[in-house]
C-alpha cells in the first residue's frame, strides 16, 4: 500500500480544510517545497498535491509551486485540483506529474477521459468524492446523482483503473475512514483504490490496507502529529 502525504495549496500556503470548506482552514506552512521534501525524507512513496485555488476557482492558481515540487523531489507527484480541461491535464503530464487526478471534467465531459486515457492510461486517476454515497463535483458543491460503484464502473469501461475515493464528511475531521464504502470499491476486480478522508491513526491505515486499498492519503492527522509517515510505512 502506497503512503501518500497530501499537500493542499491555498494562496501559496500549505493548508488543511475541514470538509472542503475554505472558511474552515488551518495554515501549516508557507514553504510548500520544504514540506514536500520533509515528507519525501520521511519515506513517503508519493505526494498528493492539490491546488485548492484552482479547485475553488478563486481567480488564482498554484501551478508554479506544483511544478517546483515535481522538479525538486525524487518521488512521484500526483497532481489534483481544478483540472477541468484536456489541455490542463496534458500540461501536467508534460510537467512530469506521475499522476493527474480528474474529477469535475470526468463527470461533465466523460468523453474527455477516453481521449486522455488513450495515451496516459496509467497516469489518470479519477476522483470519487462522495457524500452519503453520491459523487460530488465542483469543489464538492454539486451532486452528480451517480453512486460510487456506478461511477467507478463507468470509468473502468473507458480504461481507467485507479481511483481516489474521498469521504467528504470525514475529510479533515480525523474521525476515521469510511470503511464500508472503501471496501465496496476495493472489491471491484482490477480497481486500484486510494483511500482519502478521516485517516487518523496507524490502526486506520491497517484497516484500509486490510480491505485491499492500493494507497492511503495522509492529511490533517499527519500535520497535527497524530500519525507519522514512518509508522504507516512500517505496516504498508
Amino acid at each position: 500500500m502506497l503512503v501518500i502525504p497530501a499537500i493542499d495549496l491555498l494562496e501559496g500556503n500549505v493548508v488543511r480544510l475541514v470538509r472542503g470548506n475554505p472558511d474552515n482552514k488551518v495554515i501549516y506552512g508557507n514553504d510548500p517545497v520544504q514540506i514536500a521534501k520533509k515528507w519525501e525524507n520521511a519515506g513517503a512513496d508519493m505526494l498528493h498535491v492539490v491546488d485548492l485555488d484552482a479547485t475553488l476557482q478563486t481567480g488564482r492558481n498554484n501551478t508554479e509551486i506544483v511544478s517546483r515540487i515535481i522538479n525538486e523531489v525524487d518521488i512521484p507527484v500526483e497532481v489534483a485540483g481544478g483540472i477541468r480541461t484536456i489541455p490542463a491535464a496534458k500540461e501536467f503530464f508534460s510537467k512530469n506529474a506521475a499522476k493527474v487526478v480528474i474529477g469535475t471534467m470526468a463527470y461533465k465531459n466523460p468523453g474527455s477521459i477516453k481521449q486522455i486515457a488513450r495515451k496516459n492510461q496509467d497516469r489518470v486517476v479519477i476522483s470519487l468524492d462522495q457524500s452519503n454515497g453520491i459523487v460530488m463535483v465542483d469543489g464538492w458543491k454539486e451532486a452528480t446523482g451517480s453512486g460510487v460503484i456506478e461511477s467507478l464502473t463507468l470509468f473502468m469501461s473507458m480504461g481507467v483503473r485507479e481511483f481516489l475515493l474521498t469521504s467528504v464528511e470525514r475529510d479533515g475531521t480525523m474521525s476515521g475512514p469510511d470503511i464500508p464504502t472503501l471496501s465496496s470499491a476495493a472489491s471491484i476486480a482490477s480497481a486500484k483504490i486510494i483511500a482519502s478522508g478521516g485517516v487518523s491513526s496507524v490502526e486506520d491505515a491497517i484497516r484500509v490496507k486490510n480491505i485491499g486499498c492500493s494507497g492511503v492519503i495522509l492529511g490533517k492527522a499527519l500535520y497535527e502529529g497524530k500519525i507519522h509517515v514512518e509508522r504507516v510505512k512500517a505496516i504498508s
